[in-house]
């Protein structure tokens, strides 16, 4: 049975493997007179999503919209652990129920946080994963773009192996990308 972490690592190599043999296929087509030079451009996704305008305004959008909450978070764990150190500090005088109580409140404090925190977590994803999703569709309207536009015969994005500067047309994607986000 095959380890389920190595799937997306196998998913990865196999999409290289069918990208490379396309890009192969192609450069062994018929040569000679009637046969072109085929144009082949590489985008690197991580770069395009890490700096392309509207990527960075989807990061500043999912900040201003969890900022809040995460702080909230931040603080109902410092002030458990402040709780925690005074029990810690106290046990020893308190009497046998009140310590009792009191450790129980700071169990149950320690669980509402926990699920706050996984809750917290899940909306950031799922808002991710929008924003994300947002930013892939429009960088895939201008890859269109750019490949009719500019007559390529094959655009590759991540993964793949190996791409040269030459082809690499990330910074164009960019370029593209901000100049039709809005200001």
């Amino acid at each position: 049975m095959m380890n389920p972490s190595f799937r997306p690592m196998i998913a990865r190599v196999a999409a290289a493997a069918a990208a490379a043999t396309t890009a192969m296929a192609l450069m062994a087509a018929p040569t000679g007179a009637a046969a072109q030079e085929l144009k082949i451009g590489y985008v690197n996704s991580d770069r395009m999503l890490r700096d392309a305008a509207p990527a960075k305004a989807a990061q500043a959008k999912l900040e201003t919209e969890f900022g809040r909450r995460e702080k909230e978070l931040n603080d109902a764990a410092a002030r458990l652990k402040t709780a925690a150190d005074k029990f810690e500090k106290e046990q020893v005088t308190l009497s046998e129920s009140e310590r009792s109580r009191r450790q129980r409140d700071l169990v149950e404090q320690e669980r509402d946080l926990q699920r706050k925190r996984r809750e917290f977590q899940e909306d950031l994803n799922q808002r991710k994963n929008e924003e994300l999703a947002s930013v892939v569709e429009r960088a895939n309207k201008v890859i269109k773009q750019i490949f009719e536009g500019e007559k390529y015969d094959l655009i590759l994005q991540d993964p793949v192996v190996f791409a040269g500067p030459r082809v690499d047309i990330t910074d164009k994607v960019i370029k593209a990308l901000n100049a039709a986000s809005p200001k």
